[in-house]
């Protein structure tokens, strides 16, 4: 806590958020005055709030119990000293400090997202790996409504128009919003967030930012500060930022492009690389991995029913596991790169995923894949985005379909916990539950009058 410590009175902050995240992302804790959080250096919780859904409701009594104490007792959560943020955006100096959970025995809680991703890096550890990772977070900036049947529009620009038409890679469509993203920019810096590039995407409005490549618990950690950065962000300029998966009909999807690679900690190389330069053994084992087993682990890349509507025949976002060197129509890409750099883009995470999650499950089925010493299939040249029928390395179609799949997984249960699988596959039906109850204006608009 001494670092910790030095941070809040070097910066004379007055207030803390204590956070941690719940399995959809959403972050969850307390607000304390600074002296009350060096006081209790931590804070507790209820165990419930690591199985709420994204509506705040609970998963039936059935789970609820089985994997909580009936007494619904409170977890402690230990402020990490390096997961310490500025909020530039408050009136008051405050600093956001991200929270492990621990039972009171001090044992980690299976059920804690960011508990999921070290358990995997731990793996690796083991091993003597470290893998490096460099996310892509893609969004849509959309002007404010309180009306959620109206579709969503893009935000006026500095012109005082909107963006009309796809403007992929357009560097005066990205300027229309240069006042918010010069806050973005100074925001995160301020939050020492590495993130790189800005481009804008396909979609109207719809931006990308790349952070740069580095360690997979921090880059999760910046990637959960950064969405809430760039909303209050949005907010002071009086448009809002998402980052569903789907959020315009007709439109591309979001996504969040992970790029990864393995590191022998003891050499400092690449382990995808052999000492000539050519693709080693363990890098075809690491695709391998991510064909077998992304279909099991699937919910926690796409979340939500919403995710699915991202899976399209014929557009940029993947319909299956094919991998080829260069080929965005694929699910898994290799850019070129020179042998040090050689990597991995998986390209199946929407934007929507709990940062986490996703990262811990991607890198998870290249672990198994790299141990388990498995073969991947031959490289794609040319378009593999047409269609998802008789292909085996197919995508499931709906989230009922791949929570299923998540269930039934032994390789979940083995490695990230049976707790932790229950745990998730019940909190995201229950959402699921709650979005069946919802009329669309699909079927408002088609089906009221015609059948």
């Amino acid at each position: 806590m001494n670092k910790l410590i030095a941070f809040l009175k070097e910066r004379k902050i007055t207030e803390v958020e204590c956070v941690i995240s719940d399995m959809t992302g959403i972050a969850r804790g307390k607000i304390a005055p600074v002296d009350k959080f060096v006081d209790e250096k931590g804070m507790r919780l209820p165990e419930s709030v690591l199985l709420q859904t994204v509506t705040g409701d609970f998963v039936g009594d059935d789970i609820y119990y089985r994997l909580l104490d009936d007494a619904d007792i409170d977890f402690v959560c230990v402020p990490d000293e390096n997961a310490v943020f500025m909020l530039p955006w408050t009136i008051e100096a405050t600093a956001q400090v991200i929270h492990d959970c621990y039972d009171r025995m001090g044992n980690p809680i299976e059920l804690s997202p960011r508990n999921v991703l070290k358990k995997v890096l731990s793996l690796y550890d083991e091993q003597g790996w470290e893998p490096v990772i460099a996310p892509e977070m893609e969004f849509y900036l959309t002007r404010r409504s309180d009306d959620h049947d109206l579709p969503l529009k893009p935000p006026i620009g500095r012109s005082g128009r909107p963006e009309a038409g796809r403007q992929s890679f357009s560097i005066d469509a990205a300027n229309e919003y240069d006042p918010l993203f010069e806050d973005m920019y100074d925001w995160c810096e301020i939050q020492g967030l590495d993130i790189d590039t800005l481009i804008h995407e396909d979609g109207p409005a719809q931006m990308e930012i790349n952070f740069s490549h580095g360690n997979p618990l921090s880059l999760a950690d910046q990637v959960f500060i950064f969405k809430r950065t760039l909303r209050e962000a949005a907010l002071k300029h009086d448009v809002c930022a998402t980052f569903m998966a789907k959020p315009v009909t007709d439109e591309p999807g979001s996504a969040m492009h992970i790029h990864q690679s393995v590191i022998n900690k003891e050499t400092g190389k690449n382990v995808f690389t052999n000492e000539d330069g050519t693709q080693s053994a363990l890098f075809l084992s690491y695709i391998a991995g991510l064909q077998k087993f992304i279909p099991e682990l699937l919910p926690l890349m796409a979340p939500n029913a919403n995710s699915f509507r991202r899976f399209l025949p014929g557009t940029s976002a993947p319909v299956n596991l094919e991998w080829g060197v260069e080929n965005r129509t694929c699910g898994l890409r290799i850019p070129e790169s020179s042998p040090q750099n050689r990597r991995i883009e998986n390209r199946i995470p929407g934007a929507d995923a709990n940062c986490y999650l996703a990262i811990a499950a991607s890198l998870l089925c290249g672990y198994i894949g790299m141990v388990e010493g498995l073969k991947p299939s031959t490289p794609v040249q040319g378009k593999s985005n047409e269609s998802r029928s008789n292909n085996p390395h197919c995508l499931p179609l709906t989230l009922e379909e791949a929570l299923a799949a998540m269930e039934e997984s032994d390789a979940c249960k083995e490695y990230l916990g049976e707790a932790f699988t229950t745990g998730f596959v019940a909190v995201k039906q229950a959402e699921l539950e709650n979005f069946r109850r919802v009329v669309s204006s699909w079927e408002r608009e088609f089906l009221l009058l015609s059948v």
